[in-house]
């Protein structure tokens, strides 16, 4: 309302509840319409006294969606049809169900009218409200059908048949009927659509009640001898969606579901990972049978069963006890009852949800009643149990059977004062615990009746454990410290992981009371917790461990203890037999630094940086140790060598953890010494060889080694070890992947900075042993293609390997490399290293390396070699000879022939690398241009191999040899005096192909024509 002078303007506003408009000028307004004032008027008007001015009303018609309007008028047409329901008695289940879906019809609108949401989630409301809307128009007036979402145990008479049978104020809970679910079998159909679906469950009715409790596995096993379906069409219809993602980011994406105050389920039991933080404390009990006397009857018992959860004091706790997700806490909890059964199964399970500071001191009282169908219909009280919820030592109830004693008690008797009954033992291990009993009590126990119920505990606070319970109360056992730190062992890995951060934080006070008497012993108990977690088992909690690290560990002087005793271990490597305690330890390096490291920050913070020259001392005195383990010689310790492995395999994971109080350069020298000091690979085993490269190639792999600054102080020592591997021939295929990783980090570090430094070590490091290895892969190669075909294997990846180096050398390098043959003594050793190099491109030419499928790298090796490598050593004169059958060889590749190749894919690889016969024909030409008066040396030896060029149907191949056939005519008639070599040979290099007869015959006439002309002339 905006008032303006004397006037006030309205906007439209909503009906909140129906109005009949008996006043005067009243309007007649139902809920759902929406009303609009124009204009109110206050005071006089037009100068006539007591004349009020008139107000314009009306009622309009909403502007809001058609499926709103639709439910609205639903709505009130199901508001008379409800109250007719109300009024037939019969009909009172049919009235609730109606009222269940008008409620979920009006919560669809209020959201959708809300405002609220996104476009999404306005269609996804107004496909729920249609399809409600649809099935209302089939129903029809008068025969609305409601589904119900849950197995149904209606409380009404013992009898449903037998309306005589008990009074009417008292009802029971009966067995009805179930209705069964496979979510493997629905899972499928869920998880190909995001919204909504429907599915249909039959209802069926146990045919023998007493198996009720085995009903659902019934229907599962499809045991139809043992439940039928109602004559009637019952049945559930439920609607499932599948929702991906934790619960915060559900509720963030899902609001409107949330909305409509759904209930979240936790999982029975814990679920797979703990966070820090996320306190717990349920009991699930589950009520499983009991086997009682007649009491002198002629037939059984109609028996129900009462629980309450009580305090200490006596005092029953208000809402502790839970029947299922959504429903309200109660105080109390009574079984179904099943029709004269003396032995009844129940199988029900309830969550009992006790305050963690009232479960200590409580109880279970579980009270019999005999429920009558003859007498005033009383339930009369004739037995009792009771089970305490925690035992004398401190733990909880086990997750287990407990079997009952049942006690004798009647409507008279009082349990006012429940100490009476409490002194008593509630099972059979408590009797044992409490032999002499006076018989003059007032509650005697029924020997011949039991009562069995099975309990299961979740929570993050209570244990069931002693050695557990006793570390966590360490306080309380001043002289047993010692004994409950090495009995941590013996501590069942789920119960470690379901406490894992109240355990760790003890541990660390414990090592702030007294460093030098538990230090040691707090070492190895963090030590075996963290091992603990690198089972598979267990190692979906390391997260888990990293959260309370960097969130709730709070031992801002555990790393000086922490690095003392890891040194001391280390530093015992050389003498110990029996080296157990100092494996697990190097197992354990990585999270043994990121608690050491953590603990240093929070002294530091709380210290303003005091002690930092001592940290870093102990760690330089850390790395040093670290250093002597690895330097050990341990070919005749095999034990030596499992801790050896155990480090290194833990070392590359220490990086990042340091990386937070040291410079990159720190740390790449850390690494560097530490990988420098392990032997090499002749002195060592080939299982220590293996462990050593897959260390090195974490390295690699690792963050640090991203930085180009550590970069160039890591790459020579795992340059060294490489080398050493490919001299010998070991562990290729690692030694690949390592160089492979190398390879694709400078690549990418060179689009961003300068690489010439790191390129030029691994040339100087490995180029000549590259060669050297695939060319003895090569050989092996051939001879097993022969046999059995060719696999791709090692010798392509160091095919790879070798063409990433020479992609990233520059004219500096290929100089660089040229300028170390320069001396004559080394003539010998650049003419080999350039042998090498021509006789590893001519077996990429000739063997099938890659795969028949791999165009791509073929022509990316044939570029590759056109314009980085072979033009590099073409000044010197000695290889020649190879370099032009090199030359011919290349192009007469099958993958070069476009001719061959579709015309898209010739026009890609034109347009991509252009026609690279034409390149290297006229590098060819050229590097004849430059032998000079050394031509008639290839003379007659070249003009075959240079005619073969001149049978590739490519004219411009043909027209940039010809002016060599006629030079070589030319340098023949000026040695003989005739050409008589060159004319002849042609003639005899008749091709054994018939598809290049055509192109032979073309060369031979170009050939004979050249030659013809020169002869006249």
């Amino acid at each position: 309302m905006v008032p303006t002078g004397g006037r006030c303007f309205w906007v439209p506003t909503g009906v909140i509840c129906s109005f009949r408009g008996t006043v005067p000028q009243g309007l007649v307004l139902e809920l759902g319409e929406t009303v609009q004032i124009l204009e109110k008027c206050e005071g006089k008007c037009d100068g006539q006294e007591g004349t009020p001015f008139s107000m314009q009303y009306e009622t309009v018609v909403p502007l809001e969606d058609s499926v709103v309007t639709e439910v609205t008028a639903t709505l009130q047409e199901w508001a008379v049809l409800w109250k007719q329901l109300y009024v037939v008695r019969h009909k009172v289940d049919l009235f609730y169900k109606l009222r269940h879906v008008m409620n979920e019809l009006i919560d669809l609108r209020r959201q959708l009218l809300s405002g609220h949401l996104t476009q999404d989630q306005v269609r996804e409301v107004k496909r729920h409200l249609t399809v409600r809307l649809d099935w209302a128009q089939q129903a029809g007036c008068g025969r609305v059908s409601v589904p119900d979402v849950r197995v149904s145990l209606p409380a009404g008479r013992m009898l449903l048949n037998d309306s005589k049978k008990g009074p009417p104020h008292l009802h029971y809970r009966r067995p009805y009927g179930c209705a069964v679910l496979s979510i493997m079998d629905v899972l499928q159909s869920l998880s190909e659509i995001k919204e909504e679906k429907d599915f249909v469950l039959k209802v069926y009715t146990c045919t023998n009640e007493n198996e009720w409790c085995q009903i659902h596995e019934n229907i599962i096993r499809k045991s139809s001898t043992k439940y039928t379906a109602p004559s009637s069409n019952y049945g559930l219809i439920i609607s499932l969606q599948l929702l991906r993602g934790d619960m915060e980011q559900i509720r963030r994406e899902n609001p409107m579901i949330f909305n409509r105050g759904v209930s979240v389920t936790r999982k029975l039991g814990f679920p797979d990972v703990i966070m820090p933080g996320d306190i717990r404390n349920d009991l699930y009990l589950t009520l499983e049978k009991g086997d009682f006397e007649r009491g002198g009857k002629s037939v059984q018992k109609n028996i129900e069963v009462t629980m309450y959860v009580l305090y200490a004091d006596g005092e029953i706790l208000k809402d502790c006890i839970s029947l299922g997700s959504g429903e309200p806490s109660r105080s109390a909890y009574h079984s179904f009852v099943l029709y004269h059964n003396n032995s009844p199964r129940w199988g029900e399970i309830i969550k009992l949800p006790i305050p963690i500071d009232r479960f200590r001191g409580s109880h279970l009282r579980f009270e019999f009643r005999h429920c009558s169908t003859k007498d005033k219909g009383e339930k009369k009280l004739f037995g009792f149990a009771f089970t305490p919820l925690m035992r004398d030592d401190g733990t909880t109830l086990s997750d287990d059977i407990h079997e009952l004693y049942v006690y004798k008690c009647d409507e008279n008797s009082t349990f006012n004062n429940h100490a009476l009954y409490l002194g008593l033992p509630c099972c059979k291990e408590d009797y044992n615990g409490c032999p002499n009993i006076p018989s003059s009590l007032i509650f005697q126990r029924s020997t011949k009746e039991t009562f069995s119920v099975s309990t299961q505990l979740s929570s993050t606070k209570l244990t069931q454990n002693v050695d557990l319970l006793a570390l966590l109360k360490w306080k309380a056992y001043p002289d047993r410290v010692m004994d409950i730190l090495g009995r941590l062992r013996h501590v069942s890995g789920e119960e470690i992981v379901k406490f894992l951060q109240d355990i760790l934080d003890t541990l660390f006070v414990v090592l702030d009371d007294n460093t030098e008497k538990y230090g040691l012993l707090v070492f190895q108990s963090l030590v075996f917790i963290i091992n603990l977690l690198r089972d598979s088992k267990y190692f979906h909690f390391r997260p888990v461990m990293d959260t309370y690290i960097q969130k709730h560990f709070a031992g801002a002087l555990a790393y000086k203890e922490l690095i003392r005793c890891l040194k001391w271990y280390m530093d015992r490597s050389a003498e110990l037999v029996r080296q157990d305690h100092i494996q697990e330890a190097m197992r354990a390096l990585e999270y043994l630094f990121k608690f050491i490291v953590q603990s240093r920050i929070l002294y530091s913070r709380a210290t303003c940086g005091m002690e930092e020259e001592q940290f870093r001392s102990s760690i330089q005195e850390l790395f040093q140790s670290i250093r002597f383990v690895l330097s050990l010689d341990s070919r005749s310790s095999e034990t030596l060598i499992f801790t050896q492995a155990a480090l290194l395999n833990s070392f590359p994971a220490i990086f990042d953890e340091l990386l937070q109080m040291f410079t990159v350069q720190e740390v790449a020298e850390f690494v560097r010494g530490t990988l420098g000091s392990m032997p090499s690979t002749v002195h060592i085993g080939q299982s220590m060889d293996v462990v050593k490269l897959q260390s090195i190639a974490r390295t690699v792999d690792s963050r640090l080694f991203s930085f180009s600054e550590s970069r160039r102080i890591l790459l020579p020592v795992v340059l060294h070890h490489i080398h050493l591997h490919l001299r010998q021939q070991k562990e290729l295929l690692i030694c690949s992947g390592i160089l492979s990783s190398i390879f694709s980090i400078i690549k990418t570090s060179s689009l961003e900075g300068d690489v010439v430094e790191e390129v030029e070590m691994m040339v100087e490091s490995l180029l000549d042993v590259l060669l050297q290895t695939l060319l003895t892969i090569m050989s092996k190669s051939q001879s097993q293609e022969a046999v059995r075909g060719f696999s791709f294997g090692q010798q392509g990846e160091y095919v790879s390997c070798l063409l990433s180096l020479l992609r990233q050398m520059s004219d500096t390098h290929f100089q660089h490399l040229l300028d170390n043959f320069q001396s004559k003594d080394e003539l010998k050793v650049r003419k080999d290293f350039l042998l090498k190099i021509f006789c590893v491109f001519r077996n990429l030419m000739k063997m099938s390396v890659f795969p028949r499928d791999w165009m791509v790298m073929r022509l990316l090796t044939s570029n590759l070699f056109l314009e980085y490598n072979v033009k590099k050593f073409l000044c010197l004169s000695q290889v020649w000879n190879s370099y032009f059958s090199l030359a011919v060889l290349f192009i007469n590749q099958p993958s070069l022939q476009l001719e061959n190749a579709t015309p898209p894919k010739r026009k890609k690889i034109l347009d991509k690398y252009g026609d690279m016969r034409v390149m290297m024909a006229y590098e060819l030409f050229s590097m004849w241009q430059n032998l000079g008066e050394h031509k008639i040396h290839f003379i007659p030896g070249m003009i075959g191999p240079f005619l073969g060029v001149t049978l590739v149907p490519q004219p411009e191949v043909r027209n940039i040899m010809i002016p060599i056939f006629h030079d070589m005519m030319d340098w023949e008639q000026r040695k003989n005096g005739n050409f008589k070599q060159v004319r002849a040979l042609p003639k005899l290099c008749l091709p054994c192909s018939l598809s290049a007869v055509s192109s032979w015959k073309q060369g031979v006439c170009i050939f004979l024509s050249v030659s013809d002309c020169e002869y006249v002339m």
